[in-house]
């Protein structure tokens, strides 16, 4: 089997922080599953946790209006 191309780059080494939030039972599935084939892409393990907040980065990046509405409030 190949290896899948994520959108998600592999983690740089990095300190996490905590945070607390509620998630539907099916989204946690799939932060589960993609963290499953993260680590089969990667070779490494990364809790769910952990990946969170590059996917949150890499979402408000390619979210256009969020960046416009950013700049004018800056």
């Amino acid at each position: 089997m190949s290896k899948p191309k994520l959108k998600l780059a592999k983690l740089p080494d990095m300190k996490p922080a905590k945070i607390t939030v509620a998630l539907p039972p099916d989204l946690m599935g799939d932060l589960e599953i993609y963290a499953q084939i993260y680590e089969q892409t990667y070779g490494e393990k990364q809790p769910v946790g952990a990946l969170i907040p590059s996917m949150i980065a890499g979402f408000l990046a390619s979210d256009h209006g969020f960046k416009k509405a950013k700049r004018e409030l800056a």
